[in-house]
């Protein structure tokens, strides 16, 4: 337990890191840039002659090398601002930055061909799943296999790339379909199966991800299948086994789970800031 805080520190200061170099870079702003052009207009308010404001704010900026500083009263407010909006920045531009990249993973996966997919068989980006909840050799509700689903999403979340989950496919490809986990269902359709899904994610894995999962479905030999297009997570996701926190990641055709070790080498690589 104590790693793995030594991990989530790790991937903090990472962060805090980011956000300090933006607010610094930003206060240089407000000193270097903002604090000089209130200087200018306010100086071209009160003064008869026209400079031009290049020439101005250089000539302002090689006072400040001297040692010569102007408005002193206004540096750190206008420092401050430059600061503020250098978090503001980052900020907006991570958000963008992130929706982008999922809307990009969307196009992709969406203009891939499910048979096709299916005929490639399992790989890094690709899982079959047969059932969600229903055991097929004990023909009952198994809720434990919840786990192994959640497990799958997980590691695909925790690569960089992200994956496709299918549910309602065999491991050889052979078509199942949703029909067995429907009535294992209060509201047995389509709607209630994804209902299903997103509490799973949100009660394991966190409600933030739930953004990061698509679900669409299938119909094929008239089978329902569902497909779980999942985008690479902007943070570790774990799953708690035995009061134990586990990282999954996707490794060739398999989930598995790091070791202490590992994911204190894999965590500040796969998700470094700068």
């Amino acid at each position: 337990m104590k790693r793995f805080f030594l991990l989530i520190l790790s991937l903090w200061r990472q962060q805090i890191k980011l956000y300090f170099i933006a607010a610094l870079v930003g206060a240089i702003i407000g000193v270097l840039i903002l604090a000089p052009s209130y200087d200018y207009v306010d100086s071209q308010i009160h003064s008869d002659s026209a400079t031009s404001s290049i020439e101005y704010m250089v000539g302002q900026f090689k006072e400040l090398l001297k040692g010569n500083v102007f408005q002193s009263n206004l540096i750190i407010f206008y420092a401050e601002i430059g600061a503020m909006l250098g978090l503001l920045t980052i900020g907006i531009y991570s958000f963008l930055h992130k929706r982008l990249v999922h809307i990009e993973h969307l196009k992709v996966e969406l203009n891939k061909h499910i048979p096709t997919l299916i005929m490639q068989g399992e790989g890094p980006l690709l899982e079959f799943k047969s059932t969600f909840r229903w055991d097929i050799e004990q023909s009952r509700t198994n809720r434990q296999l919840e786990g192994v689903v959640l497990k799958s999403l997980a590691g695909f979340l925790n690569s960089t790339h992200g994956g496709t989950l299918l549910i309602g496919v065999a491991d050889n490809g052979e078509i199942i379909g949703l029909e067995n986990d429907y009535q294992t269902l209060k509201k047995q359709n389509q709607d209630g199966f994804e209902q299903v899904i997103m509490t799973a994610i949100a009660a394991n894995l966190g409600a933030d991800l739930c953004s990061q999962v698509s679900i669409l479905f299938h119909v094929i030999d008239n089978k329902t299948i569902c497909r779980l297009i999942v985008a690479p997570a902007a943070r570790p996701v774990f799953i708690t086994q035995n009061n134990s926190p586990k990282l999954y990641v996707r490794t060739g055709g398999a989930t598995r789970d790091l070791n202490i070790q590992e994911a204190l080498e894999f965590a500040p690589i796969r998700w470094k800031r700068v």
